[in-house]
């Protein structure tokens, strides 16, 4: 035990280096090498086959691995939508690595699995749904709010489509998919819900994309010409699906509008809030989603703007009844309907085991307090529009949009219009090791776009990467 302690103390002197470093802009954002000559760094083969033969084998291989990693922590990370996490928050990593208490069956963890409560509880308060007095109240009942952690988004969309097949046409988890079943939702909406179609056996055709705006949000007078066209081919609306945000723009869709649509039609209703969902944590960024109350369900992921590693994503429901008709497997090794102590998501998920994640969730909470949480997410999205200010004075810099998020998408077009260009201009930037950004396709253009999700980026940083990208620019036309 005393060499475990040696080894994890200097674990972490490694990785309070690798985030000083970071923070202070002494490493690169990010620095590519091919993955062969990764290999050969850390000596895959040599420690594979031997094991780790020293203390210091076991910190050499530590160093090289985090030499050879994104580093999120740095002020110029505005990459992708992974949370910069808290320079603490692998602790829960570290004590669920350690102990193995998969939180999916109460009795193999029971404080995992309280966390969990706890939270699910919190979440479904700030959407609207949570109607019992206190957080301590754990047992869902049918016609409450309920919910549950899972491993991810594509994951969370997959249960919430299952539950919403369930209330349609429950016969299909034994008979099979009618075959006129339809979602719909917009063109932009994320891949893991065409995806979760064709893993229900529905089918890609099965989804009915409706048309939005230059900006990829939808729009209402299409949703309803949409819905028209399902039901004049014989179609039954499983669900109606709206970005909250959409992952490319950081824009949301008309929610409320929405919301009143499935309510007259009495369809059900979910919300894709992977990303955007935290704003019912900020005071003065919640506003996106007025409306989310009137939802069937809701996916939220933790992993992207509150903080907590990946991966961690509630899928919350209106009616407990619906997420327990998600699922109808048995078994009775695991299953049981009135002798368990606390209470287990296992039967609601398609994870048999799963890692603590109400803990991580937690912790994120636990070392600043819940309005640190709030505060972050309102400064990151005041961050994005201030970057838009920015550009707009800058000459050669085009945005489309006034960003509702911290995702912000632009392009540089001074020296070249092209797609090809904006492609080149990103490739250019990362492999100056100075930046990282990421760039997409909006209404079949590409755009460069950053997500300002480290708690350090500053408007200094965004001043650095416009006269960046002017510096880079030039040189590609030359």
């Amino acid at each position: 035990m005393e060499r475990a302690e040696q080894i994890i103390a200097k674990i972490g002197k490694l990785l309070n280096t690798h985030l000083e470093k970071s923070k202070a802009k002494a490493t690169p954002a990010l620095d590519q090498r091919p993955a062969e000559e990764i290999a050969e760094a850390l000596q895959l083969k040599q420690v594979f086959k031997k094991g780790f033969q020293s203390e210091s084998e076991i910190s050499s291989f530590v160093s090289t691995y985090l030499k050879h990693t994104n580093h999120l922590q740095h002020p110029h990370y505005m990459g992708h939508q992974v949370a910069v996490p808290h320079d603490l928050a692998g602790i829960p990593e570290l004590i669920h690595g350690t102990i193995n208490n998969p939180s999916s069956l109460y009795e193999m963890g029971p404080a995992g699995a309280t966390t969990e409560g706890f939270m699910i509880n919190w979440m479904l308060d700030k959407v609207g749904w949570f109607e019992g007095k206190d957080y301590y109240h754990f047992h869902f009942s049918p016609g409450k709010a309920s919910g549950v952690l899972t491993h991810g988004g594509s994951v969370a969309n997959l249960t919430a489509l299952a539950a919403a097949r369930a209330a349609i046409a429950p016969e299909a988890w034994t008979e099979g998919n009618p075959s006129d079943l339809v979602v719909i939702g917009a063109s932009s909406a994320h891949y893991s819900i065409a995806r979760a179609l064709s893993v229900l056996g529905l089918g890609k055709k099965a989804f009915y994309p409706v048309a939005v705006d230059k900006n990829e949000v939808l729009q209402m007078d299409n949703l309803n010409t949409v819905y028209q066209k399902a039901l004049a081919d014989g179609k039954r609306v499983m669900c109606v699906v709206a970005n909250a945000c959409a992952t490319s723009t950081g824009l949301f869709d008309p929610i409320d509008a929405m919301g009143d649509f499935c309510m007259e039609h009495k369809l059900w209703f979910h919300v894709d809030g992977a990303h955007g969902a935290a704003a019912l944590a900020g005071p003065k960024s919640r506003h996106y989603l007025k409306g989310i109350e009137k939802a069937s369900s809701l996916i939220w992921d933790a992993h992207k703007m509150m903080r907590v590693p990946a991966l961690c994503t509630a899928v919350l429901f209106k009616d407990f009844t619906h997420q327990a008709g998600a699922f109808q497997q048995k078994g009775s090794y695991v299953f049981h309907d009135t002798e368990v102590v606390g209470m287990d998501s296992m039967p609601y998920t398609i994870e048999c085991t799963k890692s603590a994640l109400g803990m991580k969730l937690f912790w994120a909470f636990a070392l600043e307090g819940e309005a640190a949480i709030g505060e972050y997410i309102d400064q990151t999205f005041a961050l994005a529009k201030d970057f838009h200010s920015l550009l707009q004075k800058e000459d050669g810099f085009v945005t489309p949009y006034i960003p509702e998020s911290n995702i912000l998408c632009f392009r540089y077009e001074k020296d070249d219009f092209s797609d090809e260009f904006q492609k080149k201009l990103r490739y250019a930037i990362i492999n100056q090791h100075k930046f990282y950004i990421t760039s997409c396709e909006m209404n079949g253009k590409r755009y460069l776009r950053v997500v300002l999700i480290n708690p350090s980026t500053a408007l200094i940083e965004l001043k650095d990467l416009v006269e960046e990208i002017k510096k880079i620019s030039a040189s590609l036309t030359i």
